[in-house]
């Protein structure tokens, strides 16, 4: 059994929540099946959050057998009949999710490693559900067997083959296939995620994969600000809709001490709702693009090695395969271009194929007046 949910999109928003924020036009007339953890089941807060901040989707929740071949069962039937647009997976529910081959899918801490994990942490016993299930169960025992059972499942993993149909694919369908699972799957991994650590093992395959500020278990601030901007590029990927592109010269977002300047932070997030944002770093100064010698060369590797760190500290998702490395950003094409202008910018000498947006001038002076001027233009 499995809850299906839907909301309607004049559902009130919690004002108490400073992170929780509805967006009823992504996933709109989708079903997102959500694949829970262990001794978890489907009215986790990881589903809550699902159904308020996309009002407009159908939500698939279904209680997991503890067994595992059940629970791949039951997930291969409800992935045949109900088809769904996107399926997100936390921990040991990664671990299955990742084999649901054929759908767009989320693995947050993908367990993928279950029978260690179960033995390391002290999964072993007596167990309690901690969340209510629509059996009304509360316990389940894990014994040597059942552990044994995981095992078993977990060394199936990262092997993508077609879940409808019996017949084998011949060997070039089958690479095929996999090139396009590898570019279907996201992997998320929290940096402070002390439980689960197979970052290494599952981004081996799924090149998709990236550390997110946040713990093993997700809350209301690592889904926001980690999970929801990738399910976004999913859905626009899904919908093929193309959003005005905005490149932020990262001059503009860094003060004298290294931190983010003011409101820079909370701009990002309202720009990437309705804007494509790409982050832009010179490639290792302006001498780079002449380099001759070994030591110039690695003081602009070093260059972008500090601008990707800085990035992925304080903006981390959003900036994740968004960050462009250039010493000629006037050959960028898109829509905006925030930036502190250059000599030759103020000179004319390099016209931008952007409208420039100039940080720092009387009209854009802080992060706020760039906010209020996107805001009045409404994703334009």
């Amino acid at each position: 059994m499995y809850f299906c949910h839907k909301k309607q999109e004049n559902m009130t928003q919690t004002t108490e929540n400073p992170y929780i924020k509805q967006f009823p036009d992504l996933l709109k007339g989708k079903k997102v099946l959500y694949v829970h953890g262990f001794a978890s089941s489907g009215q986790s807060g990881t589903v809550t959050r699902l159904r308020t901040v996309f009002p407009n989707a159908t939500v698939l929740a279904p209680d997991l057998p503890i067994h595992p071949e059940e629970a791949l069962s039951l997930l291969y039937k409800l992935c045949a009949e109900e088809q769904p647009d996107l399926i997100i997976g936390t921990s040991m529910g990664g671990m299955y999710t990742e084999q649901l081959y054929g759908y767009d899918r989320i693995c947050v801490n993908p367990a993928m490693q279950m029978a260690e994990t179960m033995k390391e942490h002290n999964m072993m016993g007596t167990q309690t559900f901690q969340n209510p299930r629509q059996d009304g169960v509360q316990e389940f025992y894990v014994d040597k067997a059942l552990v044994k059972e995981y095992k078993g499942v977990t060394e199936r993993a990262l092997t993508p083959h077609p879940l409808q149909g019996n017949q084998e694919l011949a060997p070039e369908a089958l690479a095929a296939f996999i090139s396009q699972e590898r570019q279907r799957v996201f992997g998320l991994f929290g940096d402070e995620d002390t439980t689960v650590n197979t970052y290494d093992l599952f981004h081996d395959f799924y090149p998709l994969s990236s550390h997110f500020h946040g713990e093993h278990r997700m809350n209301d601030k690592s889904f926001m600000h980690s999970v929801v901007p990738v399910i976004r590029w999913i859905d626009d990927r899904q919908e093929k809709r193309q959003r005005p592109i905005i490149y932020i010269g990262i001059e503009t977002m860094v003060n004298g001490q290294q931190k983010p300047e003011p409101s820079v932070q909370k701009a990002v997030r309202l720009l990437i709702e309705r804007y494509q944002v790409f982050f832009v770093a010179t490639a290792g100064g302006a001498s780079y693009a002449a380099a001759e010698s070994r030591h110039t060369e690695q003081a602009g590797s070093r260059h972008m090695e500090q601008a990707g760190a800085w990035l992925a500290e304080y903006i981390g998702i959003p900036a994740w395969r968004h960050t462009i490395f250039t010493w000629r950003r006037d050959l960028l094409y898109g829509d905006y271009l925030i930036a502190i202008p250059s000599p030759s910018e103020r000179m004319g000498e390099e016209a931008s194929l952007c409208t420039l947006i100039p940080f720092g001038s009387d009209t854009f002076k802080t992060w706020d007046d760039i906010i209020a001027y996107f805001t009045r233009l409404g994703g334009q």
